[in-house]
C-alpha cells in the first residue's frame, strides 16, 4: 500500500476514476486527467472548470465530498485541516496528503501523486517545469521579506516553497531562520530590517498598487500563483517572477 508525503498509508484503489481536490494548485495539476469531480470554491484554475464545489480548503463540505464517491481526495499538510482529513478516512475514503516546501520537493511529490494517487502518467508540463527551474546559480544575492497578510502583518518564515522559489532566483529571505513558518511581525520591524526588496503577492492577502507598496521603500507586486503554487504554473513562473522582480 502506498504512503503519501506524510508517511500515512493511502488506500488508493488500483484504478482511479474519481478525484476530489482540496488544494487549488493540485486541482489545476490534475484537471486535465478528466478524473476530477470535485474541488474547493478557491480552485480558480483552469478557467471554466466545471466540477462540483465543496466549499473551502479549511471548511470543506464533508458530506458533499462523500456524496461524490471519490476514489481519492487530494490534500496538503499546510492547506487542509487534519480533523477533516481524518473524518474522510474514517468514512472509508482514500486521502493523499502532499508535503511541499521546496521546488525539488514539488517535482518529486507531484510525480508520486500522479503515479500512486491518481493512477495516471505524469503530464508533459511536469518535465517542462523541471526544465524551466534548471537555473544557473545567481551571480548576485539580495535580501527579501515577503508579507502575506496585513492587520496584523505576517511574513513568510522558515521552510516554505515560496522561500525556496525566491532563493533559486537569488533572494535570501530575512525571516528564513524564524521559529515559525508564517510569523506575525510588526511593520516597524520589517521596515527596520531594510531588505533589498519587499515582495507583495496578491494572495492570500490581495496586495495591490494602492495597498502595501506605500509602506516600503522598495517593493514588487507579484502573482501569488507564480510565487506559491506548485503545478502547471511552475512552467512560466521563473520568467514571470524575473520580470516582476527586476532580474
Amino acid at each position: 500500500m502506498p504512503s503519501d508525503d506524510t508517511g500515512a498509508e493511502a488506500r488508493v484503489p488500483a484504478e482511479v476514476g474519481r478525484i476530489v481536490s482540496l488544494v487549488p494548485s493540485l486541482t489545476e495539476s490534475v484537471a486535465a486527467t478528466g478524473k476530477l469531480v470535485g474541488a474547493t470554491d478557491w480552485c480558480t484554475h483552469p478557467a471554466g472548470l466545471d466540477v462540483v464545489r465543496v466549499r473551502g480548503t479549511k471548511n470543506p463540505d464533508l458530506d458533499r465530498i462523500r456524496e461524490l464517491r471519490p476514489d481519492v481526495v487530494l490534500a496538503n499538510e499546510e492547506e487542509n485541516r487534519e480533523p477533516d482529513l481524518l473524518a474522510l478516512r474514517e468514512s472509508g475514503i482514500a486521502v493523499w496528503v502532499t508535503r511541499i516546501r521546496t521546488v525539488e520537493e514539488a517535482f518529486t511529490s507531484l510525480a508520486r501523486m500522479f503515479e500512486l494517487a491518481c493512477r495516471t502518467p505524469s503530464p508533459a508540463w511536469l518535465d517542462r517545469a523541471r526544465a524551466a527551474w534548471d537555473l544557473p546559480e545567481p551571480e548576485e544575492r539580495r535580501t527579501v521579506v515577503v508579507p502575506i497578510w496585513r492587520r496584523p502583518w505576517m511574513v513568510v518564515g522558515r521552510d516554505t516553497f515560496t522561500g525556496d522559489v525566491l532563493r533559486r532566483l537569488g533572494f535570501d529571505n530575512l525571516y528564513a531562520g524564524h521559529a515559525e513558518r508564517y510569523p506575525k511581525i510588526p511593520l516597524a520591524e520589517i521596515v527596520a530590517k531594510d531588505p533589498d526588496l519587499v515582495v507583495l503577492p496578491d494572495e492570500p492577502y490581495a496586495f495591490h498598487a494602492q495597498d502595501g507598496p506605500e509602506c516600503f521603500a522598495r517593493s514588487a507586486l507579484v502573482s501569488g500563483r507564480a510565487l506559491t503554487w506548485y503545478g502547471p504554473s511552475m512552467v512560466e513562473a521563473p520568467a514571470l517572477l524575473k520580470g516582476w522582480l527586476g532580474l
